[in-house]
């Protein structure tokens, strides 16, 4: 697929909303993002896509927090300037506290105590900046008997009770889910919420907070519904027996006859009725639609159906209906659906496609993310630019801190 291929360039359309206020609807508040894996550079990403100047801490001459040739595919760093700095050189802490003095918010996503070891702890973060925003970014929490021991989006996934409703064999393992649970939805999302919230709560209240964000607790909230069907008697702890995790013949995905997929989620009587006519499964066996019994048998039927025609085919004839459909893309085709290409869910940043920035915003749109830097591209600029004294930057600099 070419770059060129149904991705915007540069500024997209969302820059120029009439009327619109372009910076994002969090303009004006500052961050410092202490560089991590994962989750943490996903909330910080999703902060500065919405306006906030976000500036990332890189350990001087440390190694990248990702191995890439090229620093502009670490899609989550787009859009910050970085500093670079040794905090266990002479001035380093003390250069750090009068940024964090400046600062807003703070994200960071150690293992709990590596931080207070550094001496930039939360009380002594607090002692000079009572309002600050403290984000603190783990797998288990800041407590608790695993917090000090290492793992990974898996295992938290796993914890929560979420992994073992995944997939469609319940005689094999589940499936290694790729890490959208746990690191994102659960970690760095959460850590983005959790870090708004509270400032929003300190213009009341003048005074800053810790959020202790754990991608466990975090992947447990999004378990909340099934959480309620399962006491409610409505929902199976079993894997593959339920509506929703691919036993339900009218909630699954079909492969076609080229060999691609479509996936169907006709979980509504009347979705479910216009996916059968759309589709010709006129047996009559189709209408026992929550006879669960059935629901194997009528899985193959629709797997034969589905078989007949390829996913082209499929598309023309459901695609824009009602019938609670779409095909499986892949990521160049993702890019490329007229959908995505007509709201500009993919935009193109230094030659590298990625995703745009979201939600939309009608008054204060999210402007196009800014590129990616490199550790410690724009130290002095951050430090003039945050106010920091010049004979405080050349003492740094002497102790080759920075």
């Amino acid at each position: 697929m070419s770059v060129n291929d149904g991705v915007t360039d540069g500024v997209n359309a969302r820059d120029n909303v009439k009327g619109a206020d372009n910076r994002g609807p969090l303009t004006g508040y500052r961050l410092i993002e202490f560089v991590g894996l994962g989750p943490g550079p996903f909330c910080a990403m999703m902060l500065a896509d919405m306006g906030a100047e976000v500036i990332r801490i890189h350990t001087k001459n440390g190694k990248p927090s990702l191995d890439l040739l090229d620093t502009r595919f670490d899609v989550m760093a787009r859009g910050r300037r970085s500093l670079a700095i040794n905090l266990k050189q002479v001035g380093a802490v003390e250069l750090m506290l009068s940024l964090i003095a400046k600062a807003d918010g703070l994200i960071e996503g150690f293992r709990p105590g590596v931080m207070e070891r550094l001496g930039l702890s939360p009380e002594i973060c607090f002692k000079h900046n009572p309002r600050l925003v403290y984000g603190r970014m783990t797998g288990w929490g800041q407590y608790g008997p695993l917090a000090q021991t290492a793992g990974h989006d898996l295992n938290y996934v796993a914890l929560s009770g979420a992994l073992h409703a995944m997939g469609n064999d319940p005689e094999t393992p589940p499936p290694i889910p790729l890490n959208l649970v746990g690191d994102f939805g659960g970690g760095g999302m959460m850590l983005a919420f959790g870090i708004v919230c509270a400032l929003l709560e300190a213009q009341k209240s003048g005074k800053g907070q810790v959020i202790d964000a754990a991608m466990t607790d975090g992947t447990a909230l999004l378990t909340a519904m099934f959480r309620g069907f399962k006491d409610g008697g409505s929902w199976k702890t079993e894997r593959h027996a339920n509506f929703l995790d691919g036993a339900a013949p009218y909630y699954d995905n079909y492969r076609c006859a080229d060999g691609k997929y479509v996936s169907v989620g006709a979980i509504e009587p009347k979705f479910y009725a216009l996916l059968r006519e759309k589709i010709g499964a006129t047996d009559p066996a189709f209408d026992a639609q929550d006879d669960q019994t059935q629901w194997p048998a009528l899985k193959k039927k629709i797997a034969t159906i589905f078989m007949t025609r390829s996913r082209d085919e499929w598309c023309a004839l459901l695609e824009g209906t009602d019938a609670c459909f779409a095909p499986v893309l892949d990521w160049d085709e993702a890019v490329t659906h007229p959908h995505n290409h007509a709201r500009e869910t993919f935009i193109r940043i230094d030659d590298v496609i990625q995703p745009a920035p979201a939600p939309r915003f009608s008054r204060t749109p999210a402007p196009t993310p800014g590129s990616v830097a490199s550790a410690g591209q724009h130290t002095d600029e951050i430090l003039h630019d945050w106010g920091i004294d010049s004979a405080v930057i050349a003492a740094c600099r002497s102790t080759d801190a920075i």
